[in-house]
């Protein structure tokens, strides 16, 4: 039963918390999770809550400006990591590369775990790889209902002795070396998987009460760990092997204690580890790799740092001027601890002595709106189809674009050359008004259409937007650069502009509407660093639905 895996997990993490790292619970606010978090009282390390937003300080510790200035001389205040602790991560799709990077760093002593709490509802949302990597256990509880859960009742005595024995238990010899293949076999590549499945096994076999690891305890230890982490591999063993050959009359044979040492059946643990992956794992798969292959492409539009506005960052020595804004506070705390020094070497009887060193310039990091450009294909006999499906994506990307802070604009290309339809709008009357009665049909200037998508997204970018490129075409390019009809001069431009958006970093997606899929095209989106998508009968709600997927929505 799930519900009973669920105690499981967390029967193991109060049993050796430092030793698996954590627990990734992926889950919505609501009583099921409250259930599960509940039992988190029952860890031997006090719960320390952190928000995504944490300053360093807050986990580093710190100066204490007002105490420092009273006192006059340096008062530091701790921060939530100097003693060991169960960090409770809320929030934590939305936890920042600095903050995670910090966190991996103190996982990687034995002193903390992590709870971190994902309440992600999308697909490729969800906690960064420096997370995942280290934290042993994860836990979903999507599809769980109220009346398919439980208390969950922790024997507090249990545990206790549990962890008593724990440093007794003892692991087989080569435990290690099956967990390592099993995970090989099992597509995961980081060495600190069969490690956290060692802790694992360990701490199911002391709370079993023995004081050696068995078949069992590895089998649980390779569920629970390798499960959210194994990939689908295709079984590449040959088929028909030849017989090994006799052995040599002369050769020592295998002794029955080196046969018997070998006793740890790793299909077992490859089955039990397949047992608990998600069934929709290809789907997750194949929907992460095509976000991630759009690089910069994300929910939102780019960050970028300045000294005036956005979200505010830790301040850094600097000096006036510029138009920069001085942090008062991190100014006053980067001077107090020299005041005493400073008014003996001055002689001075000055409340406050600043030197140019002590300035703290204020950063911010501000969030850029991001503009999805349609390079649409109007040549044709089937012009008329593809621009309705177009015109039917963009409405339905607009019908969000007023939450999402989200730019559409339209490049078509049909006869010799492109023109843009719409320019970057998050007016749904305008681009109706600006799409109604285009025409279609002639040539297919692929390389025209793709020079004009480049230099509005380059447009788009100087005017402080973040830029994506999505390009629907059947593929077949017969109008060059310079408008004349050469099929091979054609696919050498288009060839050339895929390789100047890839120069540029524009994350970019290429959709092939033609009725069989195109290699040429494929082979054009690989330079251009580019998905490739062949959708030959996209109606616009699959369109728009694929292309929110591709680029992170």
């Amino acid at each position: 039963m799930e519900w009973d895996r669920i105690t499981l997990a967390l029967q193991l993490l109060a049993i050796d918390p430092q030793g698996l790292k954590g627990l990734w619970l992926r889950a919505r606010s609501g009583a099921v999770r409250d259930r599960v978090t509940a039992a988190l009282t029952t860890l031997p390390l006090p719960l320390v809550r952190l928000h995504p937003a944490i300053a360093d300080d807050a986990l580093y510790g710190g100066l204490d400006l007002s105490a420092t200035l009273s006192m006059g001389r340096p008062v530091v205040t701790p921060g939530l990591l100097e003693q060991p602790g169960a960090l409770v991560l809320t929030m934590a799709e939305r936890v920042t590369p600095g903050l995670s990077a910090r966190l991996a760093h103190a996982l990687d002593a034995p002193r903390h775990c992590l709870i971190a709490l994902d309440e992600s509802a999308e697909e490729g949302e969800g906690l960064p790889s420096a997370l995942t990597d280290r934290l042993g256990l994860f836990l979903d509880l999507d599809g769980i209902s109220w009346s398919e859960s439980a208390d969950i009742v922790m024997d507090a005595k249990a545990l206790a002795q549990a962890r008593a024995l724990l440093p007794d238990v003892d692991l087989p010899a080569d435990a290690a070396a099956a967990l390592t293949r099993a995970a090989a076999e099992l597509g995961i590549g980081s060495l600190r998987a069969p490690l956290l499945a060692l802790a694992a096994a360990r701490a199911h076999a002391a709370l079993s009460g023995r004081r050696g690891v068995e078949d069992t305890d590895l089998q649980q230890a390779a569920e629970l760990v390798y499960g959210h982490r194994a990939l689908p591999l295709p079984d590449s063993a040959p088929q028909d092997q030849p017989e090994p050959p006799p052995p040599d009359p002369g050769e020592d044979a295998p002794s029955e204690t080196q046969s018997e040492s070998q006793s740890i059946p790793e299909e077992m643990l490859v089955e039990a580890a397949r047992a608990a992956l998600p069934a929709d794992l290809l789907a997750r798969l194949t929907a992460g790799r095509a976000a991630r292959a759009a690089k910069g492409a994300s929910g939102t539009g780019a960050e970028r740092g300045g000294n005036r506005r956005g979200r505010p960052l830790p301040s850094r020595p600097g000096r006036l001027g510029s138009g920069a804004r001085i942090d008062l506070v991190a100014t006053l705390r980067a001077a107090a601890p020299w005041q005493p020094l400073r008014r003996r070497a001055a002689q001075s009887d000055a409340v406050l002595l600043v030197r140019t060193s002590d300035i703290r310039i204020k950063r911010f990091v501000e969030t850029s709106d991001r503009v999805l450009i349609f390079a649409v294909d109007a040549s044709g006999s089937s012009a008329v189809a593809r621009l309705a499906e177009a015109k039917g994506a963009v409405e339905l990307l607009l019908a969000a674009a007023y939450a999402r802070r989200d730019h559409v604009a339209l490049v078509a290309f049909r006869g010799t050359g492109a023109e843009v339809i719409l320019p970057p709008t998050r007016s749904l009357v305008q681009t109706k008004r600006r799409l109604a009665g285009l025409p279609g049909g002639g040539g297919t200037p692929l390389a025209a259409g793709m020079k004009l998508a480049l230099a509005t997204a380059t447009q788009a970018r100087a005017h402080g937007l973040t830029p994506t490129i999505a390009l629907l075409t059947d593929g077949r390019g017969n109008i060059a650069l310079d408008g004349t009809a050469n099929r091979a001069l054609a696919e050498e431009d288009a060839s050339r502009l895929a390789r100047a958006i890839r120069a540029t970093g524009l994350p970019a997606i290429v959709i092939d509407t033609a009725n069989r899929p195109q290699p040429g095209l494929a082979a054009m989106a690989k330079v251009m660093d580019a998905p490739y998508l062949a959708l030959p009968r996209a109606d616009a709600r699959r369109l728009s639905g694929v292309l929110s997927a591709a680029l992170g929505d």
